[in-house]
C-alpha cells in the first residue's frame, strides 16, 4: 500500500487549488446561474485568425517548430512590441513563445530562482505567481496595495520588502483582480529604486491592450529597465484567444538563454496551429482588438456604476477587464459573500482573498461576459445587498 503523505512532494500537495475556478466549477452545473468569476473573453476568436489556423492545418503544418517558436511568428511578436511599446527584442535569441503567459511565468521563476530567493509579489494579485514561486524554490514576499494608492505599487512599499535575498519583483500590472494600472511616472519612480539592486523584474503584461483613457507603458521602455526585466505578454486576453495557448516571454539574451532551456525540455514547443494562428493576429487584427477593448469599456462603466449604485464602494479599473468593489457593507466576509451570493441569487462572483489576504473584504467580477448577462447578474447582486444590509 503506497503511503501517498511520503510520495507526495510537500511543497506541491500543499498548494491549495485555485480560488478562481471553485465557484465556476459550482456554477457550470447550476441552472439559470450566471457567472462573473472567470477571466475569459466572451467574444469568439477574429475569423480572419481562425482562418489561418485552419488554413495550417490544411496544408500540413503539424510538425514541431524551433523550440522558440516559429521565426515568423518571432519576428512579428519583435515588430509588435517595437511599435506598441517601444520595445526593442532580437527576434532569433530574446523571445520565446511559450503555452499561454503561464507558461511563460512558470519558467521565467524556474530560471531565476534557487531556495532562499525572495520574490515580491503586490498583491492582490493573478494566483499563479505565489504557487509557481515556491514550486521553484522561492520565497513569495506579498506587498499590500490599497485602494487609497489606486492599487499601484509604491516606491515606498518596493523599498519597506527589499532585502539582500531579493531576487525578482513580480510588476502584474494592469491589474488581475484590481484593474489598476501603472503610468509612466510611477514605473519611474519604482526604477529609481531597482537601479542599486540585482533584482530582476517579472513584468506581466497581458492585459497591455486592455487600458481606458491611458495608453500601457511597459517597464522594460524605462530608462534601463529593459537589461533586468522579462516581459511576459501572450494572445489570450487581446485576441480572444484563450483556448489556443499562446504567448511569450521577451528578456535579454542572457537570460532568454536559460528560459529557452526549461521550455525545451519541459515542453519542446508551443502548439503549431496556434502559432501560425498568432502570425495572422499580429499582422491584421489591431481593429479586432480595439473593436473589444471599445465594448470592455462600456461594459466597464455599466459593471462600477452598477455597484455603486447598490451602494458598494468600487475602484474604478484602467485596465484589464475586472471590477474589484468592497463588500464590507455587508458584513460578510469575501468568502461568505460569494458562497451566500452563489446560494441565494445564482451568481458567481470570485473571493478577493483568492488573490492574497489583502483582497479580503473585496470580491472580483468580470466584464467579460455580454451586456445582458452583466445587467442581469447586478439586479440579482443589488438584491442581494440590499437584503442583508437591511438584516445587518
Amino acid at each position: 500500500m503506497i503511503d501517498y503523505e511520503k510520495a507526495l512532494a510537500k511543497t506541491s500537495a500543499s498548494i491549495p487549488p485555485s480560488g478562481i475556478r471553485k465557484f465556476f466549477d459550482i456554477v457550470s452545473e447550476m441552472k439559470d446561474a450566471i457567472s462573473l468569476g472567470v477571466g475569459e473573453p466572451d467574444f469568439v476568436t477574429p475569423w480572419t485568425i481562425r482562418e489561418a489556423g485552419i488554413y495550417s492545418l490544411e496544408k500540413g503544418f503539424t510538425h514541431y517548430t524551433s523550440n522558440s517558436g516559429l521565426a515568423e511568428l518571432r519576428e512579428e511578436i519583435s515588430r509588435y512590441l517595437a511599435r506598441k511599446y517601444n520595445l526593442q527584442y532580437d527576434a532569433s535569441d530574446e523571445i520565446v513563445v511559450t503555452v499561454g503567459g503561464s507558461e511563460a511565468i512558470d519558467i521565467t521563476l524556474r530560471a531565476l530562482l534557487e531556495p532562499g530567493d525572495e520574490v515580491l509579489i503586490p498583491e492582490p494579485s493573478f494566483v499563479c505567481y505565489k504557487p509557481c514561486t515556491l514550486l521553484a524554490g522561492g520565497t513569495p514576499v506579498p506587498i499590500v496595495t490599497e485602494e487609497k494608492d489606486n492599487f499601484k505599487l509604491t516606491p515606498e512599499k518596493l523599498s519597506e520588502k527589499l532585502t539582500d535575498k531579493t531576487k525578482v519583483l513580480v510588476l502584474p500590472f494592469p491589474n488581475n483582480p484590481t484593474g489598476a494600472i501603472m503610468t509612466k511616472e510611477d514605473l519611474e519612480k519604482i526604477a529609481d529604486v531597482l537601479r542599486p539592486t540585482n533584482v530582476i523584474v517579472l513584468s506581466d503584461e497581458i492585459y497591455s491592450e486592455l487600458t481606458y483613457g491611458r495608453k500601457h507603458v511597459s517597464f522594460a521602455s524605462i530608462d534601463g529597465m529593459r537589461e533586468r526585466t522579462v516581459t511576459v505578454n501572450g494572445f489570450s486576453k487581446a485576441f480572444a484567444m484563450t483556448g489556443w495557448r499562446l504567448g511569450y516571454a521577451a528578456s535579454p539574451a542572457p537570460l532568454s538563454a536559460v528560459i529557452k532551456k526549461i521550455h525545451q525540455y519541459a515542453i519542446m514547443c508551443a502548439p503549431t496551429t496556434g502559432q501560425y494562428a498568432a502570425i495572422e493576429a499580429l499582422k491584421n487584427c489591431d481593429a479586432d482588438v480595439e473593436h473589444m477593448c471599445r465594448e470592455y469599456n462600456y461594459r466597464r462603466r455599466v459593471m462600477v456604476n452598477g455597484f455603486r449604485s447598490m451602494g458598494l464602494s468600487c475602484f474604478e479599473p484602467e485596465g484589464a477587464f475586472y471590477v474589484f468593489p468592497s463588500i464590507s457593507e455587508t458584513g460578510f466576509t469575501s468568502e461568505e459573500f460569494a458562497q451566500k451570493l452563489l446560494e441565494e441569487e445564482k451568481v458567481a462572483v470570485v473571493p478577493g482573498t483568492a488573490f492574497g489576504a489583502s483582497g479580503e473584504g473585496f470580491i472580483r467580477c468580470s466584464y467579460a461576459y455580454s451586456i445582458k448577462n452583466i445587467e442581469e447578474a447586478l439586479n440579482r447582486i443589488a438584491k442581494f445587498v440590499e437584503r442583508h444590509k437591511r438584516s445587518a
